[in-house]
């Protein structure tokens, strides 16, 4: 599908700018002060009600965590650093990464290599690169919308707004695809500056790390809801919520069906379908996407801030079909529309094709 139209900062006429002069700051190619007075993130927060944070176990200090919290003790500090300071060291932290976890860099390579078989191989390799790149700067992004969110604050724009109102407007539900980018959680906090939201989520195997993801985005979402609670999914959707739910990974085909993503038969989740007809029959969730994005460079400028661009495209019509296969299909299309608009923002490190027809394949080996 085409990608929908991204607002840019850059293309802003003079017809459209301001009226007034421009500052001294601007005179000189820097961005402006957050004007006084001016909402911050956290002031402007929409969250129905606030998630119950999940309580410090003595458990979570046993050696085998230690290295968690050692590198915790190294990098939280780093978030009160200025954001073009943050993003210089997350573009050498995904350098690093890239060069050490051999098994995670051609994973990457692999996939690219299926997902752009038309690309030279040295693009993709430039491509995995900044695959590393945007995750390492995606940890700096994630700690602070956790932490340090107002940092964030007039950073964000948004489009199709108006298809997620409409169907709020109508007392529905709304079903909104998001997918693994490299900025998975500030995505969520900048989605929360128009609309409240709960989120499913599978709980980590690592007791600490999942302490930690569920009490960091207990200030982001109304409600965490895991994949296995559907008493909770189905509690949300006859509320009339806007529940965030990720299909674009690989769990088999005990819980999905094949279906092309990137030209590459791929195990996809068939929950979606199952999700879009809970609730009151005439008033059936309505089934989005979403797309969060950084829009500036990841070497920022000195004196620029970095831009964020939200996009929720128009409902699904007629969905779901009679058919899992098509409906899968579909919504691979129209993530796979949206990752195109860059692909580097997308976490290409995950075995997204590790599953085929008749079980494992050999892609990976």
């Amino acid at each position: 599908m085409k990608a929908p139209e991204q607002f840019d900062p850059s293309k802003i006429t003079k017809s459209s700018a301001p009226s007034a002069s421009p500052s001294k700051a601007l005179q000189h190619g820097k961005s402006p002060a957050i004007p006084v007075g001016t909402p911050t993130i956290t002031q402007t927060h929409k969250q129905t009600n606030a998630t119950v944070k999940k309580p410090f176990e003595m458990r979570l200090l046993m050696p085998q965590y230690w290295g968690i919290w050692l590198l915790l003790a190294l990098i939280l500090p780093l978030v009160y650093l200025p954001l073009r300071w943050q993003f210089w060291l997350g573009r050498k932290l995904g350098i690093s990464l890239y060069k050490l976890i051999g098994s995670r860099r051609r994973d990457t390579l692999i996939n690219l290599k299926l997902a752009f078989p038309e690309k030279p191989e040295v693009e993709r390799e430039l491509m995995a690169k900044q695959v590393f790149v945007n995750q390492g700067i995606g940890v700096f992004e994630t700690l602070c919308a956790w932490y340090r969110p107002n940092v964030f604050t007039r950073t964000v724009s948004i489009s199709g707004l108006q298809h997620l109102i409409a169907a709020q407007n109508e007392g529905r539900a709304v079903i909104l695809l998001g997918a693994h980018y490299t900025l998975l959680d500030l995505g969520g906090m900048l989605c929360t500056q128009f609309f409240p939201m709960d989120g499913m989520y599978r709980p980590q195997n690592n007791a600490l790390l999942d302490w930690l993801v569920y009490n960091g985005r207990s200030s982001i979402l109304s409600k965490q809801i895991s994949s296995r609670d559907m008493r909770s999914v189905v509690s949300s959707i006859k509320a009339g919520h806007v529940i965030w739910y990720s299909p674009d990974q690989d769990y088999g085909l005990k819980q999905g069906v094949m279906a092309p993503f990137f030209g590459v038969p791929a195990a996809t989740l068939t929950a979606t379908r199952r999700l879009a007809v809970i609730g009151d029959k005439a008033k059936l969730p309505a089934v989005m996407a979403l797309h969060t994005y950084r829009q500036t460079p990841d070497n920022i400028p000195k004196g620029k801030r970095p831009h964020y661009h939200l996009t929720i495209t128009p409902e699904l019509d007629n969905y779901p079909s009679n058919d899992a296969v098509t409906d899968a299909t579909r919504v691979n299309e129209l993530l796979e529309g949206l990752i195109r608009i860059d692909p580097t923002q997308w976490m290409w490190f995950h075995r997204r094709f590790k599953n085929g027809p008749n079980g494992r394949t050999d892609l990976y080996k």
